[in-house]
């Protein structure tokens, strides 16, 4: 901890300091350091409470000096209905890994969203027909919206597919993206499963609980990413989907227990052996991604907190230089004796 004391950054801090091209550039970084074995394998603990939860995620970057950072979120999808509060809230504590100090304690709604679609950016660099003109978003709140926008910086998408349950949520998905991104036809569409099947890329980050993605609706060559399931109890694509096709989990042991991944081995259609790899592999070059143009590709994104450490002292780096953020002593520098 600085004699200052430790930085607060809020999210106005954050939106300020973090561009998506910025975190898209950090989170393929820290994703080719865990593909080359320079990373600790990051971790997740969870806990449920009533409609949503709390998960704890920690990760270091940089095994013998660099950043260690932890984050707490809530994840309460009903909050904009019942509350009008965010679905996720929570804070990032980010501290020097050598001798432990608390740098940084920040908020993690900011982070969280951008990182996310981060991961989505690069695992489409990677596995997705390169020419793909054509998506489908499934959830078009802020998650679907930062997807969008993460994938325009990759793919040459000219047309996309916007699903909601809140029908009205998805016109203005469309109507506010089709003003920021002007090359983009986006239509609103109530067939998912239709509009999955014509287009090469399928995002879908919804909070469900059952699949709606099955393994015929989905055309040869596509790239999907799954990112709602964060927790044991979500899903979004049939296992048998997973099961016939090349997936690539962002961790491996964290969507085991998490992920879409989670639900197929459950059924025993598959092993954990019998996914492709994991992403930092292919970012660092150990496996090649797509590998034919038909081949179904599928990225299992559970949210790792490599992606966090990652964003996060990025943050913290550039508060710093632009003088950015509050301090705050919560105690003296002392050594104990």
């Amino acid at each position: 901890m600085s004699s200052d004391g430790i930085l607060l950054l809020t999210r106005e801090d954050i939106s300020a300091l973090l561009t998506l091209d910025d975190c898209i550039t950090a989170v393929e970084d820290a994703f080719r350091q865990h593909g080359q074995g320079k990373t600790s394998p990051p971790l997740v603990m969870g806990m449920r409470s009533g409609d949503g939860g709390f998960h704890i995620k920690a990760a270091m970057l940089g095994m013998s000096s660099g950043y260690f950072a932890a984050k707490l979120n809530g994840n309460f999808p009903q909050n904009p209905q019942r509350f009008a509060l965010p679905t996720i809230q929570g804070l990032i504590v980010l501290c020097d890994s050598v001798h432990g100090s608390p740098l940084a304690v920040m908020d993690s709604i900011e982070i969280t969203t951008l990182r996310t679609g981060a991961a989505t950016a690069v695992a489409a660099r990677y596995l997705a027909r390169p020419n793909a003109k054509v998506a489908t978003i499934c959830g078009c709140g802020n998650q679907g919206r930062v997807q969008l926008r993460s994938l325009c910086r990759i793919l040459p998408l000219k047309v996309v597919h916007a699903f909601d349950l809140d029908a009205a949520q998805a016109q203005r998905f469309a109507a506010d993206l089709s003003r920021e991104l002007p090359g983009i036809k986006i239509e609103v569409v109530d067939d998912p499963c239709g509009a999955v099947g014509n287009s090469e890329v399928c995002v879908t980050c919804t909070p469900a609980r059952r699949y709606f993605i099955g393994k015929d609706h989905v055309a040869s060559g596509t790239f999907l990413a799954a990112v709602g399931a964060d927790n044991e109890d979500k899903q979004e694509l049939d296992p048998e989907l997973l099961a016939a096709n090349k997936v690539v989990a962002d961790i491996l042991d964290q969507c085991l227990a998490i992920g879409d991944l989670h639900h197929a081995v459950s059924a025993g259609l598959m092993r954990p052996e019998s996914v492709y790899a994991e992403l930092g592999e292919l970012v660092a070059g150990k496996k090649p991604g797509r590998t034919s143009r038909d081949e179904i590709t599928i990225f299992d994104s559970t949210g790792t907190a490599l992606q966090d450490v990652a964003a996060a002292a990025m943050v913290y780096e550039r508060a710093i230089s632009h003088g950015r953020g509050s301090r705050h002593r919560f105690c003296d520098n002392l050594l104990l004796r």
